[in-house]
């Protein structure tokens, strides 16, 4: 059985004194592979390393970066077989999630070779005759990011990749579900030729870990994606060390049917946007909010559909529905159903689980006095809400602390420009699904579903520093004392 190590300063961390952890395939119940968890001493090896490493780093020439991230991308695209085997039986990911998921890492990595040509500054116009005003942007030095379970390779490469292409070093530590996806980037990039310590990844108990990468001033900023209960506790942490934060948080965003839309493809673009990886992704639309005229021809079309969902063996091209993380989180679903069943709505499917196996669920009539309005399920299980018109599908969409993504499906143009516009949402999909990506665009959401944008430039934005620059001649200035 294969066993991973802590990836530091180039190369995999040995210690005799190091904890031993399983690493379970969630379809199974079975060890995955061993892994070697970072301890305190392993931890501070990675910040040093990385802070040594940033130097050099960040007056490393664009075209040597580019290169690096370019040979990454092909290297990661040929371990592809591997990979997508390693997404499925850590991850629980189907086999066409994990596809889309090597898909996008690749093309983040490829995004990221071109932004490093292009950290961008500006030049003002001034006040001041004989003077040249402008900005640079500068890389912040080290970075560390959290990534979390449910699409771990997209969600590590996001972070450390344009961090690397800003010039900066990176210490990542991934979740504890999935410590493999993470660490397989250190192999990845060993071979690409990135330079010892500006990619150090450590798998480790949050409770080793504690706020390190809060309070360690050799550490310039933090970015995570998690649940909003984590996010908000790092955001404060690095909010009194003065630390830039960048959090990518929870969701329970809205799939809104207007009463003109084509019911089939209604169906099927919240089918997709609330089903995908079993329901374990932020965007999930786990929100159906259908105008009245409308909603009951939509329930029986979307539920009719929900029940030709394969539930199985994630390494089956044909299974929909994969695995949960854990087999405990089903409980958590169940009571979410039990609460809104108990409160007048109706179980149309579902709600029946063996091992980390939970079936589609649909719960119909659901209103806002139900936890399942509002809390964010992270799972199979979706909520039908009646709408009576546009006024009431805005305020049934802003009902929620959340704000990350959303969709609208209707041809009614002038409709869905005033919901792009009222809804409160980072991201809005016209006739498109809640869950969309692509390494180029600003990710995030609003309220607290985050703070902060991933992807392309905007992520170079969020991982540099500006700096103003002015040059005039000797003798240019008169002071006036």
């Amino acid at each position: 059985m294969k066993e991973y190590m802590p990836f530091i300063n180039g190369k995999n961390s040995v210690s005799s004194t190091r904890k031993v952890i399983d690493d379970i395939n969630p379809a199974t119940g079975e060890v995955f592979a061993k892994v070697h968890l970072a301890n305190a001493e392993d931890i501070e090896e990675a910040i040093r390393c990385a802070y040594t490493a940033s130097k050099l780093w960040a007056k490393t020439t664009p075209r040597e970066k580019e290169a690096v991230l370019l040979k990454a991308a092909d290297i990661f695209e040929n371990r592809t077989d591997e990979i997508r085997t390693i997404l499925m039986r850590e991850s629980g990911s189907v086999y066409a999630k994990a596809m889309f998921e090597i898909g996008l890492v690749a093309d983040i990595l490829r995004v990221a070779a071109g932004e490093a040509r292009r950290v961008f500054g500006q030049t003002f116009t001034s006040n001041d005759p004989g003077v040249l005003s402008y900005s640079t942007r500068r890389p912040l030095g080290v970075i560390a990011g959290i990534s979390p379970f449910n699409a771990p390779m997209i969600l590590s490469t996001k972070k450390f990749a344009m961090a690397i292409a800003a010039g900066n070093a990176f210490v990542l530590k991934p979740s504890s579900h999935t410590p493999i996806c993470g660490l397989i980037f250190g192999e990845i990039f060993k071979e690409a030729g990135l330079p010892d310590g500006v990619l150090n990844i450590i798998p480790c108990s949050s409770s080793d870990l504690g706020e390190i990468f809060q309070t360690d001033p050799r550490i310039s900023m933090i970015t995570l994606t998690g649940s909003t209960r984590v996010g908000k506790l790092v955001a404060a942490s690095a909010a009194m060390n003065l630390k830039k934060c960048t959090v990518e948080l929870g969701g329970k965003s809205p799939t809104i049917v207007l009463g003109d839309a084509n019911v089939d493809y209604a169906v099927d673009t919240a089918t997709f946007s609330i089903f995908l990886h079993q329901g374990q992704i932020c965007m999930a639309g786990s929100r159906i909010i259908v105008e009245a005229n409308i909603y009951d021809e939509f329930c029986e079309k979307f539920v009719a559909k929900v029940k030709t969902l394969k539930v199985g063996n994630p390494e089956d091209p044909s299974t929909i529905i994969g695995p949960l993380i854990e087999e405990a989180h089903c409980k958590f679903i169940d009571g979410l159903i039990d609460d809104a069943v108990s409160k007048g709505a109706n179980l149309l499917s579902g709600r029946e689980h063996e091992g980390c196996f939970y079936k589609p669920t649909v719960v119909s009539n659901v209103t806002a006095e139900m936890v399942i309005f509002h809390e964010e399920v992270f799972g199979p299980a979706v909520a039908l809400i009646k709408a009576r018109n546009l006024d009431h599908i805005i305020e049934l969409a802003n009902n929620s602390t959340y704000g990350l993504s959303s969709s609208i499906i209707t041809d009614n143009l002038s409709a869905a420009l005033r919901l792009s516009e009222e809804i409160e949402s980072g991201m809005v999909h016209i006739n498109g699904p809640t869950i969309q990506d692509e390494a180029h665009i600003p990710f995030g959401g609003v309220k607290e579903s985050g703070m902060g944008r991933e992807g392309g430039h905007f992520a170079i934005e969020e991982m540099t520093e500006l700096k103003w620059v002015t040059v005039e001649a000797i003798g240019n200035r008169h002071y006036p004392f």
